[in-house]
């Protein structure tokens, strides 16, 4: 009797088989699980990236204006040679969490500015303004180059994932199905043949 799909025509093949499938139908409910899970978590981070952004966008409206009053103030060459605030003690702590084993950052910025090098030959509150404006700017990117990561790590994941239901969905569960079909028929076919054996094995006793 030939094989089915590799099996031996066996009844403990037959389990063996069966037992196969339950396993990979059990990891195809968890990858499925799993990619709904990263895609309702993907969506989420989405809509916290476009408030981010616009909270980004505002910032940088007022960023914006705040430069253009230094530059009213202090003209493009003076506002070009104001003296620069360092951030050398300026400090980005990153809190890591899993999700689905996924790493997701949460950074907690601390930009703080220094005294200038030197001091302003004509110091104004329209400079220090501006500057405060854009070391806020600053931080609200670094939120933002956060979560872009997070969502590109996500998505991989997601599709990953998805590779891998798909490959069970699409090919080894059918495979396996048919398979087990296959090998069902050989067994019928085997008890059918034993049983005409031992009604012919009968009549002629």
């Amino acid at each position: 009797m030939p094989e089915a799909g590799g099996h031996a025509p066996t009844h403990s093949a037959l389990l063996e088989l069966r037992e196969e499938q339950q396993v990979m139908q059990e990891g195809y409910r968890f990858l499925d699980e799993k990619r709904l899970l990263l895609a309702a978590e993907i969506v989420r981070r989405i809509r916290d990236y476009e408030a981010q952004r616009e909270r980004f966008n505002e910032m940088h409206r007022q960023a914006s204006a705040a430069l253009r009053q230094t530059v009213r103030r202090h003209g493009l060459e003076g506002t070009a040679v104001y003296p620069a605030a360092p951030l050398d003690a300026s400090e980005i702590r990153l809190q890591r969490r899993s999700f689905l084993g996924v790493t997701l950052i949460q950074p907690e910025t601390t930009l703080q500015a220094e005294q200038p090098a030197g001091p302003a030959e004509n110091p104004s509150p329209e400079a220090r303004h501006c500057a405060s404006r854009f070391r806020t700017l600053l931080e609200q990117n670094v939120i933002l180059a956060a979560i872009t990561g997070n969502l590109h790590r996500l998505l991989e994941e997601y599709r990953r994932t998805e590779r891998r239901a798909r490959a069970l969905e699409d090919v080894l569960l059918p495979e396996i199905r048919e398979s087990l079909h296959e090998l069902e028929a050989h067994l019928e076919d085997i008890e059918q043949e034993e049983a005409v054996r031992v009604r012919l094995d009968y009549s002629q006793q």
